[in-house]
């Protein structure tokens, strides 16, 4: 991915998972931090201390991103054959999900590998998935699941 596209899924990130400097428990009460930062799975360095900077929360966030972009090679190495806003895509959706919950997505991702977008969006969107991330916001504007899957349709 390049430099230029992982900022802006950087950004869709920070919008999505939301930004916090201090742990909490997500939804399924796991214990997180700083950009949708799994505590559990990968607790802070030693040293690092609460309330998080701007500058933590970014070396956590790549880091976390890394791990991502390793995964997606490892298990779906095609993914970087995609075009930017597809890439982004599939790495929203693994940083959320993990690579094994997305690998669960076995027609959406076949489709998504064989350019069949419309059906890799469908796919998206009549999932557990996206009813967990919303469709839509309170405010009826379009919710992650939603943009994500738009993003796969159109490629924009």
């Amino acid at each position: 991915m390049d430099e230029d596209n992982e900022a802006l899924l950087v950004a869709e990130l920070r919008i999505d998972e939301g930004v916090r400097y201090s742990p909490y428990r997500d939804t399924k009460g796991i214990p997180t931090v700083g950009v949708g930062h799994n505590l559990a799975a990968s607790p802070l360095p030693d040293g690092w201390s609460y309330p998080l900077t701007d500058d933590l929360v970014n070396v956590l966030l790549e880091s976390d991103l890394q791990n991502v972009f390793d995964d997606l090679d490892g298990g779906l190495p095609w993914w970087r054959t995609l075009n930017d806003p597809r890439q982004r895509v599939i790495c929203n959706m693994c940083f959320n999900l993990g690579l094994t919950k997305l690998l669960g997505f076995v027609d959406t991702l076949a489709a998504m590998r064989q350019g069949r977008y419309a059906d890799a969006a469908t796919g998206m969107l009549n999932s557990a998935w996206a009813s967990q991330v919303g469709i839509r916001d309170k405010n009826g504007q379009p919710g992650r699941a939603l943009r994500l899957a738009t993003m796969m349709r159109d490629g924009k």
